[in-house]
């Protein structure tokens, strides 16, 4: 476990733990399926029924789900195979019952006398799976791929034993890149050997530039001002925070933790998306991303022609704008303004019959073709297709910037930005000239943000059409 976030060399990109935990689910679904299949086609040569997939793959399925609900997928677990095995056997056994049933009810797809070598051949791919899966990952977690960046409120004794715990932990892959504390910020030395960077300003910002994963609060949870202020103040980062289990006298059954490694924590707040959420919203968008600009590239080659014959100029507008987590990020539109008088900060709004605006530039920006070329920024990794819908550096409400005319403004950007949103399908899109206009843009991207699912990102994307035949506010 290092000192910092930049104490030690990371070898290739990180891996998340969420990721390693679906890899498992679909490897022990796999290699027992496979297995079952495998004697099924061995099994002709004695004369038996030919192979049917169904029950080889709705077992080990079934195997795979009780693995979940006996918690074999937990990193811990997935680290440790052999203090597993146990379970992991219990859980094959559990999903072997399938067969049996079917074979009691004479309707029988895998051939008896298979049934015996299935559950051994099952049981030793399973395992040896298993350990080859924590093999890679022991490699992984030296090289520190496996790690989260971890950042510790309060400097106190709590601290101390949570960070002594971290360190005699293998399991918790846990890197601490910095100790906070309003309280003894400036003024006390460092503890088990961090030194204190400053108090909750400081962590908010260190969190952002460090891309911290996890705050663990190590003070009293009895201190409710204290934790209110330090709530409010990483209320717009998407991190996870917790309190350290040791920070409360009370005792609760294990689970109601929430578990890093073998160290308990108590949850105070999640990022709305988790690893594997992100993992499926981005899959989703570059796949639909792609097909969306394979048949859209014969009318954007048609638009991109139309630009450059109206007026003179690039055919692409580039602006940059904040993303996820107040990054800057550099958005593709369509020109559709005079290439004297674009205005890349957006400093002025553009306005109803705007004379900065061309002929053909109303149409794209009426239709919203001007902003078909984002579909490669979502290839890119900059946009996502649903999203709060990303706002230009110096845009204002009544001459009031975004951020002073909302309260919690940037929670917005604690998913990735999007090419539509729940805002805009409900008809908050268009010029913002009064500060009610914003906030009720914020108001419907901090929902889709609180009650994420990919159902909806699909619902949005269909009712999409529909909302941009309404122009009314778009020009």
């Amino acid at each position: 476990m290092g000192s910092s976030a930049a104490g030690r060399n990371v070898s290739g990109k990180r891996i998340s733990q969420a990721l390693c935990a679906a890899a498992a689910a679909v490897g022990d679904w796999v290699v027992l399926a496979l297995a079952g299949i495998g004697l099924q086609v061995l099994s002709i040569a004695n004369g038996d029924a030919g192979p049917s997939l169904t029950l080889p793959v709705a077992t080990a399925l079934i195997a795979a789900t009780a693995a979940h609900w006996l918690g074999l997928y937990a990193h811990t677990a997935l680290r440790s195979p052999l203090r597993n095995l146990p379970r992991l056997l219990a859980a094959w056994t559990l999903a072997m019952g399938v067969p049996l049933l079917v074979e009691t009810h004479g309707s029988v797809a895998l051939p008896t006398s298979t049934f015996p070598l299935w559950f051994v051949a099952g049981g030793f791919c399973l395992v040896n799976f298993r350990l080859g899966l924590a093999a890679a990952l022991d490699v992984w977690a030296r090289q520190g791929r496996l790690e989260r960046h971890v950042a510790i409120y309060g400097s106190g004794p709590t601290c101390q034993a949570l960070i002594e715990a971290l360190k005699a932990d293998r399991t918790a892959d846990a890197r601490v890149c910095g100790i906070f504390d309003d309280r003894n910020s400036g003024r006390a030395g460092p503890v088990a050997g961090y030194p204190i960077l400053g108090g909750a300003e400081e962590l908010a910002a260190f969190a952002r530039q460090a891309s911290i994963d996890l705050v663990i609060i190590a003070v009293p949870i009895s201190a409710e001002e204290r934790l209110l202020q330090l709530l409010d103040q990483l209320s717009a980062l998407p991190i996870d925070i917790r309190v350290a289990g040791n920070a409360s006298k009370l005792r609760l059954h294990p689970r109601a933790y929430s578990w890093l490694g073998n160290i308990p924590l108590i949850d105070l707040s999640d990022k709305p998306l988790t690893d594997w959420d992100v993992f499926v919203k981005g899959t989703f968008d570059r796949v639909m991303a792609l097909l969306a600009l394979m048949a859209l590239a014969p009318l954007m080659a048609l638009i991109a022609v139309a630009v450059k014959l109206e007026s003179r100029g690039p055919v692409l507008f580039r602006q940059q704008r904040l993303g996820f987590n107040n990054q800057l990020i550099e958005i593709l539109k369509f020109r559709s303004m005079h290439i004297a008088q674009c205005d890349a900060d957006a400093s002025r709004l553009v306005t109803k019959g705007d004379p900065r605006v061309t002929r053909l530039g109303a149409f794209l920006r009426r239709t919203s073709l001007d902003e078909l070329p984002q579909f490669i920024n979502v290839l890119r990794g900059d946009l996502s297709l649903v999203g709060p819908r990303p706002h230009a550096l110096l845009a204002k409400a009544a001459d009031h910037l975004y951020q002073d005319a909302v309260d919690g403004y940037f929670t917005r950007h604690k998913v990735k930005p999007g090419i539509t949103g729940w805002a805009q399908i409900n008809g908050w899109r268009g010029e913002t000239d009064t500060q009610e206009k914003i906030r009720k843009r914020v108001e419907y991207d901090i929902y889709y943000i609180e009650n994420w699912s990919l159902l909806f990102d699909i619902s949005i994307l269909l009712k999409t059409p529909m909302a941009l035949l309404k122009t009314d506010n778009a020009y």
